[in-house]
């Protein structure tokens, strides 16, 4: 990615007649690469994990099938008279 970016940089420039003084994508990278080194400049929880008097927030339960509603029409047959329903007759003897 360097070298083809590279490339095109010195393409621009012989075809230009300017010099470019940045490597745009290199620069982007060595930011993104110096971003990590940053600390954190803001603290995740302010209170004790071990203080028993810290306030915490309240736990909710939601569950996740919440707005379902049942959509069968009626409540199923056993199924072995289901089963004999769907069964072919018997065919008589020839």
């Amino acid at each position: 990615m360097l070298a083809l970016s590279g490339a095109k940089s010195a393409a621009a420039s012989a075809v230009g007649g300017r010099h470019f003084l940045l490597n745009w994508p290199l620069l982007a990278v060595v930011a993104l690469a110096l971003s990590g080194c940053v600390p954190a400049t803001t603290q995740v929880a302010s209170a004790d994990p071990a203080d028993p008097a810290a306030k915490v927030a309240r736990v909710g339960y939601r569950p996740t099938i919440a707005p379902y509603t049942s959509l069968r029409p009626a409540t199923p047959a056993p199924w072995c008279d289901r089963n004999d329903a769907v069964t072919p007759q018997p065919k008589q003897d020839r």
